[in-house]
C-alpha cells in the first residue's frame, strides 16, 4: 500500500492514495529529465524566464484550488494557504523577472596579459528536490524557480502526506510549457532516492528541506557519490528583545513569529530571550495573547491556528512537553490536544541542562528566557545547535548591529517578524543545514561558474 495518502489532519479522514512511482518509472525520469536538460540548454535565459513567468501566473489563476489542496493535506488555514500560493507565484516571477541579470557574464579583470576573461553561469543537469510537508507550494518554488531559469531539470520527491499538490504543481509546469521531463513529480521511496536517483550519474545535486535526520542521511549518501547538496534543516530561532518604545507591538511580532503556520515553520521564533527590565511585563502579555488564539477549522478564512499536520506530530509536542516539565521546566500557560489540534502553550524556567533548552518544537510552545543584559542574551541565543535565523528588538541602533554580527545564525531580522521576501536569501549555519535559497545566491548554488579565458 503507498504511502502517499492524504489525511486530513483537522477531521481526520483519509482521502486519496496514490501509488508509488516504481523502479522503471524512477529510472525513466531521470533520462527523461536528462534529455529534457539538452533541449533546455538550448534555449536562451530569456526563454525559460518567459516559461517560468507563465509557472506564476498559473499559480495565481489556480490560487483558491492549489489552496484547498493544501489545507486537506496538512492543515493550513485557508488565509494562510491562500498567502503561501501568492508568494511561491511571486517567487516564481521574481526569477523570470531578474534571471537574466543574475546569470549574465561576469567580466573579470585580468592582472596582466592581453586578451580577456569572464565567469559564464551554465546549468549543472538533472537536480533532485526533496521537499516537507509544512509550506508545499513556497519549498517547491524556491528551488525549481531559480533553477529552471538557469536551465537544470527537477526530480521532486515531495512529502507522502501531500500527493495532491506535488500532481498539481508539475501539472502547472506542463501546462506552462516546459520541456517533458524537464519537472517531474516523483511518489518515490527512501531506498529509491538512496539507491537509484542520487548514485545515478545523470542526477548532478541535491536539495533538501526537512529534518536533521534526513539532511544527514541524504548528504552521505550524496558524498559517496560526489554530489553537491543544499540543506535547509531544523532551527530554534531566538527572538531577542532588549529595548523597546512599544511592548504591545514588540509582543504582536514575537507572537506571529511564533504561530505563523500555526507554529510548523522552521524559521519561527521558538526561544524568546527577554531582557530583566522588561521580562515580567513581556510574559504577561505575551501570554494572553498567544493564548487568545484557538485552534479552529482551517478551512475557514477567519482560522488564524489551525491543527498541526497530523495526530502524530501533535503526540509527539505532547511528549516534549510532558518531558520539559519533568526536567523542570514551568508550564506557564498550559495547552491542550484535541486529535491534531494543539493549544498554544508557554514554558518558562527551561534549564541547560534539559531536553528542552536545545532542541526544536515544532508547533505552538514558546519557550521564554529571562536574561541580565546584552552578552548574556547572545549566549543563550547562541548556546543550540541549530543557527537558521533569529529576530532582535532593540531600539538602539549601534547595538542592533552588534549583537547582530554575534549572533550564530544565517538570518537576522531587527525590529520585525515575518519579513521573508523572494529577493532576501535563506538558509542557516551550524547543525540548519549550508547553501542559500532564494535572491541572487538561490540561483547559484546549483551553476557552474564557468571561466572563459581568451588570449586574443
Amino acid at each position: 500500500m503507498s504511502k502517499y495518502v492524504v489525511t486530513n489532519p483537522a477531521t481526520g479522514v483519509k482521502g486519496s492514495s496514490f501509488p508509488l512511482t516504481t523502479d522503471d518509472e524512477v529510472t525513466d525520469a531521470i533520462g527523461a529529465a536528462d534529455r529534457a536538460h539538452s533541449e533546455l540548454r538550448g534555449t536562451s535565459v530569456a526563454e525559460r524566464a518567459a516559461l517560468m513567468q507563465r509557472v506564476a501566473d498559473l499559480h495565481t489563476e489556480r490560487r483558491e484550488h492549489l489552496a484547498e489542496l493544501i489545507v486537506r493535506e496538512m492543515g493550513k488555514p485557508l488565509e494562510q494557504a491562500l498567502g503561501e500560493v501568492d508568494f511561491a507565484a511571486d517567487i516564481y516571477s521574481y526569477y523570470a523577472t531578474h534571471g537574466e541579470a543574475f546569470l549574465a557574464d561576469e567580466p573579470i579583470e585580468l592582472l596582466g596579459g592581453e586578451g580577456s576573461a569572464f565567469i559564464r553561469n551554465a546549468s549543472l543537469g538533472v537536480l533532485l528536490g526533496i521537499m516537507p510537508w509544512n509550506f508545499p507550494y513556497y519549498q517547491v518554488a524556491r528551488f525549481a524557480g531559480p533553477n529552471l531559469v538557469l536551465g537544470n531539470t527537477i526530480l521532486l520527491k515531495h512529502a507522502s502526506q501531500c500527493p495532491e499538490s506535488a500532481a498539481a504543481i508539475e501539472q502547472i509546469f506542463t501546462d506552462a510549457g516546459f520541456p517533458a521531463g524537464a519537472y517531474r513529480n516523483l511518489y518515490a521511496s527512501n531506498a529509491q532516492i538512496a539507491d537509484i536517483i542520487i548514485p545515478d550519474p545523470r542526477v548532478c545535486g541535491v536539495s533538501l528541506t526537512g529534518s536533521e535526520g534526513a539532511g544527514a542521511a541524504v548528504a552521505e549518501v550524496a558524498g559517496r557519490n560526489l554530489k553537491k547538496v543544499v540543506l535547509e534543516l531544523g532551527g530554534s530561532d531566538p527572538f531577542i528583545l532588549l529595548s523597546t518604545d512599544n511592548l504591545e507591538e514588540a509582543v504582536d511580532a514575537a507572537v506571529d513569529a511564533r504561530l505563523d503556520n500555526s507554529g510548523q515553520s522552521c524559521n519561527a521564533a521558538k526561544r524568546f530571550i527577554v531582557i530583566d527590565g522588561l521580562y515580567d511585563a513581556f510574559l504577561e502579555l505575551f501570554t494572553a495573547k498567544i493564548t487568545g488564539n484557538v485552534p479552529a477549522d482551517p478551512t475557514s478564512p477567519d482560522t488564524t491556528l489551525g491543527p498541526l499536520s497530523s495526530v502524530g506530530a501533535a503526540e509527539n509536542l505532547e511528549e516534549q512537553l510532558q518531558r520539559a516539565e519533568a526536567q523542570g521546566a514551568t508550564v506557564a500557560a498550559r495547552g491542550s490536544r484535541k486529535g491534531a489540534f494543539f493549544s498554544p502553550t508557554v514554558l518558562t524556567g527551561v534549564s541547560p541542562h534539559s531536553d528542552a533548552y536545545r532542541e526544536e518544537f515544532f508547533g505552538p510552545v514558546a519557550a521564554i528566557y529571562r536574561v541580565q543584559n546584552e552578552a548574556e542574551a547572545v549566549q543563550v541565543a547562541n548556546d543550540i545547535p541549530y543557527g537558521l535565523g533569529s529576530y532582535l528588538f532593540t531600539t538602539d541602533p549601534e547595538q542592533a548591529l552588534r549583537v547582530a554580527d554575534q549572533i550564530e545564525a544565517g538570518m537576522v531580522f531587527i525590529n520585525g517578524s515575518l519579513l521573508d521576501g523572494a529577493e532576501l536569501p535563506f538558509g542557516g549555519v551550524k547543525r540548519s543545514g549550508f547553501g542559500r535559497e532564494l535572491g541572487r545566491f538561490g540561483i547559484a548554488e546549483f551553476a557552474n561558474k564557468k571561466l572563459i579565458r581568451i588570449l586574443k
